[in-house]
């Protein structure tokens, strides 16, 4: 089959092996598949990663446990081991000996095929088109931060990062309550919020004050230090993004401030596509171009670009 290759440096769309359904694995045709700011990063050293790249995918299973064959499915990225004692309290993606799909030790959803533990699928509602089902994966990683953290009606929160996942974040965190502002470089990305009644800011024009609850989703290695700036005493502060660089930190306002700081990565996929089955996060105005796999190189290339949002592939 066809994938969307890293090798050291290189990404290159190749023939590599089809995927074989291993006990409760089942083969996926993807239909859909995502360019994730991660898999950019992948390519500039992050994780070491070599493999096929890709996790945020929609497809039909093909093979495997015949209760699922035919039926349109997303999955979720962490292949845990279901035997260990994280694994035992739910915690599945902090097992030790997990692997990532297209992130660690194990092939991703850029092709045409990409197999996926059974535990990890979930049915896509018949009213969800592939369009939008592609964004479940991101979609959970929003949804993560109120599993995380307590949103009460009326804090204030500052999304910093007007990217895929900051958007996404923002339309998240407004629907539990929280008062919004997402600050950002782009005019066009921010009026996607501004429309839905959410507050944003040009970064240029906003001036940091102390807020109960910020969230960086920069994608940058300097987004760490205006992120706090903006962190009330005591208030909380949200890590999303992932950077192949490693910035030096100042961590004493952590201390004299007293803030405290929550890594957030991926996150639960049952509120997410109940979101998109309702139409509760606008999401299809993030897409901004639909690139064939064989092309898959020029789709990286496409969104790295500043006014890119989500980038499409089709296997």
């Amino acid at each position: 089959m066809r994938a969307l290759t890293l090798d050291g440096s290189t990404v290159r769309v190749r023939d590599v092996p089809e995927p074989t359904p291993a006990p409760d694995t089942a083969v996926v045709r993807v239909t859909l598949a995502g360019v994730c700011n991660t898999d950019l990063e992948l390519v500039r050293g992050y994780m070491g990663f070599s493999g096929v790249l890709g996790h945020e995918f929609v497809g039909v299973v093909e093979d495997g446990p015949e209760e699922w064959r035919g039926r349109r499915v997303v999955g979720e990225i962490n292949f845990a081991c279901g035997a260990c004692e994280s694994c035992a309290r739910g915690l599945g993606r902090h097992c030790p000996t997990r692997r990532v799909m297209g992130i660690q030790d194990a092939d991703g959803a850029l092709a045409e095929r990409v197999a996926v533990p059974v535990a990890n699928l979930h049915a896509v509602p018949d009213a969800v088109p592939d369009t939008r089902a592609v964004f479940t994966e991101p979609l959970a990683a929003a949804f993560e931060i109120p599993e995380q953290v307590a949103v009460e009606p009326g804090m204030t929160c500052v999304v910093l990062g007007d990217g895929k996942l900051g958007l996404l974040a923002a339309q998240v965190l407004a629907a539990s309550g929280a008062q919004v502002r997402c600050v950002g470089h782009h005019d066009a990305k921010l009026a996607l919020l501004a429309k839905r009644g959410i507050e944003t800011v040009l970064e240029r024009d906003w001036s940091p004050e102390p807020t109960d609850l910020v969230v960086e989703a920069t994608g940058t290695a300097g987004g760490f230090a205006a992120a706090v700036a903006t962190t009330r005493p005591r208030g909380t502060l949200v890590l999303k993004s992932t950077v192949a660089e490693h910035p030096s930190l100042d961590l004493a306002p952590l201390v004299i401030h007293e803030i405290s700081v929550v890594g957030s990565r991926c996150g639960p996929f049952a509120p997410a596509l109940a979101a998109l089955e309702a139409n509760a996060v606008e999401v299809d105005d993030l897409v901004t171009e639909r690139i064939p796999l064989a092309q898959g190189a020029l789709a990286l290339e496409r969104a790295r670009r500043s006014a890119a949002l989500k980038v499409l592939v089709e296997p």
